[in-house]
């Protein structure tokens, strides 16, 4: 069976998605004004190639991770929800992809990191993207809190030359987070991509404790989160606003510095001061 299209879930797709659906009924309106149509297909050549183009332009995946987004996309994730297999209800658009895995590997490179903290792995791309950047005697831990997506991600490790430098905490992330401050475990880098009603939380025990290294770098992701974080509330999800105020949270933090990219969903780097 052919695997599901992702839906868009990116400011960028979601908008040519909308462009795409407005050119569709110009031919049901009358009287419109002769240049609309012209308008509207070039504001959608400029959009709607965009992401597409940026992965074109960026540096290849691995075989291994190509192995899990080819493997995450074809997985029945709503079967296994309905069948009590997951505990989650898990989705193949929570997959990191090619473009934010290697600007995560970039990143990682680039600061040096030698431990790396992923919070909510999902099927591992996040974490095999970045413990490819890892030198041979680094480590990354990560957080995953649904046993299924803890084992497809396990098996596919195995896999990869760099996955026995990935360790796995299954459990709430917060708990987990909990459990390494107890530990006096510190980290160079650290990824946020889980419960987005969590980041405020998961953020203030990484700066609050040595969770989080002098100089060490924190990248949360969908910091844009569908565009909606920077509609009027009235607006926004209530995910949106979890996103928003994580942002508004993270700007006004003197303990640090940040950067909120517009790559895929939004990325935000920061930077312990």
């Amino acid at each position: 069976m052919p695997a599901t299209p992702p839906r868009p879930i990116t400011p960028v797709k979601i908008a040519a998605h909308h462009l795409e659906k407005a050119i569709a009924l110009l031919p049901q309106i009358t009287d419109t004004p002769g240049d609309l149509a012209i308008h509207l297909q070039k504001a959608l050549l400029l959009i709607a190639g965009l992401d597409d183009y940026l992965e074109r332009s960026t540096t290849p995946e691995s075989l291994a991770l190509t192995e899990i987004a080819q493997k995450t996309q074809h997985e029945p994730w709503q079967a296994k929800f309905d069948g009590g297999e997951t505990e989650q209800h898990l989705e193949q658009e929570m997959l990191t992809g090619h473009l934010e895995g290697q600007a995560l590997k970039m990143f990682v490179r680039m600061t040096g990191a030698k431990r790396v903290l992923d919070i909510g792995m999902f099927t591992g791309y996040s974490a095999l993207a970045m413990a490819e950047a890892l030198p041979e005697d680094g480590c990354l831990v990560a957080c995953e809190i649904d046993p299924y997506a803890a084992q497809f991600a396990q098996r596919l490790f195995e896999r990869s030359p760099h996955g026995h430098k990935i360790g796995i905490k299954l459990g709430a992330a917060s708990d987990t987070l909990d459990q390494l401050i107890a530990d006096q475990a510190t980290f160079d880098f650290a990824f946020i991509d889980a419960n987005k009603a969590g980041y405020v939380e998961y953020y203030e025990k990484l700066i609050g404790s040595n969770l989080l290294a002098p100089n060490g770098y924190i990248c949360a992701d969908n910091t844009l989160f569908l565009g909606e974080v920077y509609l009027s509330e009235s607006e926004q999800s209530d995910t949106a606003k979890a996103i928003a105020h994580f942002n508004q949270v993270v700007a006004d933090d003197p303990r640090t510095e940040q950067v909120l990219l517009p790559v895929r969903d939004g990325l935000t780097l920061i930077r312990r001061i």
